[in-house]
């Protein structure tokens, strides 16, 4: 072979993958990422073979070590397939074993160049070498300590800037601090008001507390202040709201529908719980309701949607110490306790720095999730959004209960409208969750499912014979 055709044979094998950028994290993390890519747009083809890691390390200019960890993750996302002496290659789609591909939990997405397993060793290793190990397995006092209660000041000042720790309650998850708050801030009977889909954790908790939810009309910008103030005249006293990505439409709140917001519910006596997991996802999210309405806005900001849901820890930013105690009252009465363990790595994480380059990964492969469904869903999905979910409103001849069974039949399972709905009847529509599939490529394998269940329609029903 002569060498420009050796030349021309190595351009070829490389040119799925860029010059590494070390302001992008690990360089082993970014040839994996390249290779997943090239996957999914269909670059690199099941069963072609790949560079040796030698003929790669010297192309990219990185050491051996480099891109033998690098194949090492990509094995370790059946991303590749060694043949012995014959080289390594790409793997061919892997035999799903579970029954279904979960779109529709709402959970943050693997970190976009960040190894998660070595976070997680480092952070137990710190706490376990600074903390008390017995004071880790034992009881605690609700709300948190001084350390851990430091740790979600610091953690709200990028919506609030400086907030004082004696407003902050550690809590063991939102819905938990969402239960505390509906039991200790309305009575049996009481009517919550909310928009029309919400949160199905609020419902569950309304329901089990005996507790009404009247929906509020909105538009685009997220709840009218007019209608707000008819409903008012049920008598409600207190008012729930997620405005930023709203969970589920997507929609944020702009800022001065918030201020006008805040400033209705102030005048007509509403407390407001301001549920806002998805803040740090959106780029240049308007300030919170809760800091146009200090005195009876009750905050919940929790890292299970944006760090990981194994810590179980929320914050809630709560007005005055009367207020506190009445919620730590509730909260005690069926959740005693973060668990000290995973609280005090939440604390090791915010003060070290680690939660913040968790939070970036996680933000990273999300937006790059988000992308892949605006291809894979071109035309059917609303414009670009930020976050883990898209509402996806369905072309009339499908209802979105028939499409989620239909879903299920193909191995997918997506949240109807339904799942959402305060009050009957439910918009058309379903929400598709991008982050509890571990790997991209195998979200894109199930996008594609959906996308080509969608353009057809449903098979029409069978009649009984007579």
């Amino acid at each position: 072979m002569s060498k420009a055709n050796s030349i021309q044979e190595a351009d070829v094998e490389l040119g799925w993958i860029d010059l590494l950028d070390r302001n992008k994290g690990p360089h082993y993390l970014q040839i994996a990422d390249a290779l997943e890519r090239a996957m999914i747009d269909g670059r690199l083809k099941p069963g072609e073979r790949l560079p040796t890691q030698r003929r790669l390390a010297a192309g990219l200019g990185v050491d051996l070590t480099t891109v033998t960890r690098a194949y090492d993750e990509a094995r370790r996302r059946h991303l590749l397939e060694g043949r012995g002496a014959r080289g390594t290659y790409v793997a061919a789609p892997k035999v799903e074993l579970a029954p279904v591909l979960d779109l529709s939990m709402n959970t943050p997405p693997p970190p976009e160049g960040v190894d998660f397993g070595d976070l997680l060793r480092q952070g137990l290793s710190q706490v376990l070498l600074r903390a008390d190990n017995e004071l880790l397995m034992t009881y605690h006092l609700g709300g948190g300590g001084a350390a851990d209660r430091a740790a979600g000041a610091r953690w709200l000042e990028a919506m609030f800037g400086r907030v004082d720790p004696e407003h902050v309650v550690v809590c063991p998850g939102a819905q938990a601090a969402l239960a505390a708050l509906v039991l200790s801030l309305s009575e049996p009977g009481d009517t919550i008001l909310a928009e029309p889909l919400v949160y199905p954790g609020l419902r569950a908790a309304a329901t089990q507390f005996g507790r009404r939810l009247q929906a509020v009309e909105t538009d685009a910008h997220g709840m009218l202040p007019e209608a707000l103030e008819r409903a008012a005249l049920s008598g409600a006293r207190l008012l729930y709201l997620n405005p930023t990505l709203q969970n589920p439409t997507g929609a944020t709140m702009p800022a001065q529908r918030r201020r006008e917001i805040a400033a209705l519910a102030s005048r007509l006596g509403l407390r407001i719980i301001e549920d806002d997991p998805y803040w740090l996802f959106e780029d240049n999210a308007p300030a919170p309701l809760a800091s146009h309405a200090p005195a009876n806005a009750y905050y919940v900001s929790t890292l299970s949607k944006c760090l990981t849901p194994g810590l179980r820890v929320a914050f809630v930013l709560a007005p005055g110490a009367a207020e506190r105690s009445r919620f730590l009252a509730a909260l005690r009465s069926f959740a005693l306790m973060p668990a000290p363990l995973t609280a005090a790595l939440a604390t090791q994480w915010i003060f070290d720095g680690d939660a913040a380059r968790l939070l970036d990964g996680v933000r990273k492969e999300a937006q790059a999730r988000q992308d892949l469904a605006q291809g894979l869903l071109a035309g059917r999905d609303q414009p670009a959004r930020r976050g883990l979910h898209i509402w996806l409103p369905l072309p009339a001849y499908w209802s979105a209960t028939e499409l989620a069974r239909a879903a299920a039949a193909e191995g997918l399972a997506v949240t109807p409208a339904a799942g959402f709905s305060a009050q009957p009847p439910a918009p058309n529509a379903i929400r598709i969750s991008l982050g509890s599939v571990t790997e991209r490529k195998r979200l894109a394998g199930g996008l594609r499912r959906l996308s080509q269940l969608l353009a057809r329609k449903p098979a029409p029903p069978v009649l009984p014979l007579v």
